[in-house]
Order: structure tokens, then sequence, then C-alpha cells
């Protein structure tokens, strides 16, 4: 989004105008003009933060594309291109229909706590809100406003949090129950780069239904087997709306793992990043009860979740998924880096930077493995320095456009783990990319075999059996035998269908004939 920068020359010389009227149009005005000018901008820059945007007139239409700001070179001033509004809360443009604050110059002041002070303000165990009342430390930044200035909650990121998670401490976090690593790269059981499995999680979000199952069926048709003679899995996390838990069930018997992505994938993109403990738990543990019981699924192997539009939830999710026993999220992206990032436990501070403006990352200490969503590298060239960010979905990389591109990203990414320090190659993706464009498929499927053909030591693995592994490293030859990859090996060929639920009243339908029922809500 491109916005178009300007010095405010028409500021002073408004001002000059008004000054030119006052005193009849005299010469002499000139000097008291400028003066008035000077002395304007000071009173409109007071108490605005540095690099804040504010807008001189209130309203709707080209009031709310127009903001300004002060910087130690005077005024600037951003006009947001046609069909935008600027968000003055967000602090950038958005499409009009989503800016919902035309009428607020300025973006709402929040007064921060006292929590660094000369002299101790507050006994052992509180801290001071911005008025200097003392409250329970353990109050603060919990997601809800109990000094009576709100400056309890305003100072929470994960560096500031009174009660935020420790740096990692390997002597306290040891496997199988804890990992962490001062950058995130460091591998379980600090085994050599060279004698660890590359692991692949291939991922796909929302609905199975007879729009994306002969896709599924076309990828793992039986026939793609590791290196340990075991069928290569996917990960799903499902979505009730469309969904056909017939097809639901299938997948899962294949031994492919089925995780949660909402029951109703709310299109507010604001309400997964605010949600309440209980909304998350509506949302996910709501859906892994569907899950059970129309995919007929009684082993308890939904363990895993992904926020819709990969918006975090901040402590909330976490503190839910602790209460619901969820064993891991994959929401939270770290940015595109080298080396790449292993998956980490919550006990500990993240060992990134929360990546994504409008994120809502986690700051306390939970107990819930984080599969982190590396960025891929998207160049075309990857030789040469080029400013371009990476992406965390498959399909949001825009710039692939052909199947040899793809087929070249694909190589580069897998390249830049396997060589340098084997984190687990994350491809995420929605089906639709894939369907509707058969020259990617085709490019991907081509990669896939050529990946199992060259490579002794690379596995497409599920999320939950990359967890397995790191809780009990084994070497890429002791990995051919490794117990936990062996569940659900070699399925054969057939269904079995056990549902045995068609509720048509509550719009849920199911059936052992894939192709027949959707569910629809």
């Amino acid at each position: 989004m491109r916005w178009f920068i300007i010095i405010l020359g028409f500021l002073a010389a408004h001002v000059a105008a008004q000054g030119s009227s006052s005193s009849g149009g005299s010469g002499s005005s000139s000097s008291a003009t400028k003066g008035e000018s000077e002395e304007y901008e000071k009173e409109l820059c007071k108490e605005k933060e540095a690099g804040e945007w504010f807008r001189l007139v209130a309203g709707e239409g080209d009031s709310c594309r127009d903001v300004i700001q002060c910087t130690s070179s005077g005024l600037q001033a951003i006009r947001c291109p046609a069909g935008l509004a600027f968000d003055i809360e967000k602090q950038t443009c958005d499409w009009k229909d989503q800016v919902k604050n035309c009428l607020k110059k300025t973006k709402e002041k929040k007064v921060k706590p006292l929590l660094y002070t000369d002299e101790p303000l507050c006994s052992d165990g509180q801290l001071a809100c911005g008025d200097g009342v003392c409250m329970e430390r353990t109050l603060f930044c919990n997601g809800e406003k109990d000094c009576a200035d709100g400056s309890d909650e305003t100072y929470c990121d994960i560096n500031h949090d009174p009660n935020r998670a420790p740096p990692c401490d390997k002597s306290v976090c040891v496997l199988p129950d804890c990992f962490c690593s001062e950058d995130g790269t460091a591998i379980p059981g600090d085994l050599p780069s060279s004698q660890v499995p590359q692991m692949i999680t291939i991922t796909f979000d929302d609905a199975i239904n007879n729009n994306n199952i002969e896709l599924y069926t076309e990828i793992f048709n039986g026939k793609r087997k590791n290196p340990n003679g075991c069928q290569i899995k996917a990960t799903y996390f499902l979505s009730h709306k469309y969904s056909n838990y017939s097809a639901v069930q299938e997948m899962h018997r294949r031994g492919h793992e089925i995780a949660s992505h909402s029951i109703t994938h709310n299109g507010d993109e604001n309400f997964w990043s605010n949600a309440t403990v209980d909304d998350w738990a509506k949302e996910m543990a709501g859906m892994r009860i569907i899950v059970e019981k129309f995919a007929n699924i009684s082993d308890n192997s939904v363990v895993g979740l992904r926020a819709p539009y990969l918006r975090v939830g901040g402590n909330n999710q976490f503190v839910m998924m602790e209460e619901q026993a969820f064993l891991y999220d994959s929401t939270i992206t770290a940015s595109l880096t080298n080396p790449p990032l292993w998956p980490y436990t919550m006990y500990f501070r993240m060992p990134h930077r929360c990546h994504g403006n409008l994120q809502n990352c986690p700051t306390r200490s939970h107990a819930v493995w984080e599969m982190v969503m590396n960025e891929l590298d998207r160049r075309e060239d990857p030789t040469i320095e080029e400013d371009l960010p990476g992406c965390a979905m498959v399909d949001s990389c825009n710039n692939i456009l052909t199947g040899d591109q793809f087929y070249n990203f694909l190589n580069y990414n897998f390249d830049r783990h396997y060589q340098q320090n084997r984190a687990p190659l994350g491809l995420y993706f929605h089906a639709a990319w894939l369907k509707n464009n058969p020259e990617f498929l085709e490019a991907f499927l081509y990669w896939i075999d050529e990946v199992l053909e060259k490579y002794d030591d690379a596995y497409f693995v599920t999320m939950t059996q990359v967890i397995q592994w790191m809780q009990n490293p084994r070497t890429k030859s002791e990995v051919k035998s490794f117990e936990p990859w062996k569940d659900k090996c070699d399925v054969p060929e057939g269904r079995s269908c056990n549902v045995g639920v068609i509720e048509r009243s509550n719009k849920i339908t199911v059936s052992c004939d894939i192709k027949k029922f959707n569910v629809s809500t």
C-alpha cells in the first residue's frame, strides 16, 4: 500500500492567510505570521508521540484520508489512496469500510503504569497504576482493567508484562516436557544436524469435503512412502462449515492428523485477537467435540489448533489451551530467518519477536507447544539480496506464477532447512490453491516424489509426530524404527465408516458416501 508523503506547506500558508486578513494585508505582519505558524505547530505537536499520525479535521470523505505527524524537520502529511481511509488506532491506511474512527482526530491516549521509579511506591508483590494507586502484581496484564485509569492493561507486550515468561533456562527446561533455546535455532538433544531427519509438515486449513477429497487422495495415494516404509502423512486444521465428516473420518483412518480450526471461522479478524478464554473454548474445544462425535474419532488425537487468519489470541488463547488439554498451537509466525526456528514450548519467553503489527502474542508461561510457522523465502533468485518479505502460507506467496517457479521455491526452501539446522519445513496450504492451479499441483507432486527418491532421511510427517520426535530425539538411522512414527504406518485400501449419524434438524449430515453429503450451516 503506497502512501504519498508531502510537506505541510499548506499549514503555514493557512496561518499566513489568516494573519494577512487580520492585518489588512500589511507586509509588516510576515514575521508575526511566521511566529504564529511556529506557535500553532508547537501546539499541534504537544503531547504527541514520536511518529504518531493524527487528523487536523475529523470527518468522512477526504478528511478521513488525510493525517499529519510531527517530525524533527517539521510537519508531514499523507493522504491514503482512493478507496482507502486512515485508521487512527491502527495507524495505517485500510479499506474505507473497515475504518470506524473517521470522527476521531487522535488515537486513544493510554496511561502507562508506574513500573519503574527511583523510589518504590508500593510494597512487595504490588505495582503502581498510572495514578500512583497500588495494585496486586498479578492483576497487571490479566486482560481486565483493575486500575481506575486502565494503566494495568496498557503496557503488556512481551517486553513489559510484569508477569511475563522468563528467558530460556536450559537447566530447568528439559525434554520431554520442555524445550527452548535462546534464539530458537538449537536442535533438540544437541544432535549434529547431519544426523537429524529432515521433517516436512504439510498442512491444509478449513473444511474437508467433496471439493478437495480427490485432491488429498491424489497427493496421499498410499504409494508415496517415507524412508521407514510408512505412508507420508499430513495435518488438517478443520473448520466446521462445509465439512463432510465421513471424509474427515476417512482421512483420520488413513493416519492423517485432524486438528481444530474453529467452528464458525468468524470473519472478523479482530474477534480472534480479542476473544475471551470462554470464546476460545467454545470455538476450539467445541470443534473438537463436533469432530469426535460426527467423524467418530475416539482416540483423543485431536490435540492441536490453528487460529483463523493466523490471528493469535494472546494469553487468553493459551490459557484455554491449557484448560482444555490441547498439546500444541500452530498460529504464531516467525519472520524469515536463517537458520529457521525449531518448535518450542511456551513455558519460557518466545525466542523471536511477535511478528505482525496487529498480532496479540502470549507473554506469560503456558504448558503448550508452539509449532511455529517459519516464513518461507520466496525470492526467485536466492543468490541475489532482495528486500522481499517471507510468507507463512504457501498460497500467500503471490509472486509464484508458474509450476517451475513453485518447484524452484520448494527446492530452495528445502535446502535452506536441510543444509542448516534441519528445523521442520512447514508447507501450509489452502486446498483451493493447488486444485485451481494444476501446474502447481503437478510441480508439488513431482517435488515430493523427487525428495522421497533422493533423500533417505526426509520424512513427511504430522505435527504431533514432530513433537514425538522432539521429545525423544533419534538419529536418522534410528528413526527408521522409531515406534511413534509406525502408528498407522501402511493403511490398506478401503474405507470404514462407523459414523451412523444423520441429524438434518441441526443441518449436520454425515454419510458413508463422501460425494453425497456436505455439512451445511
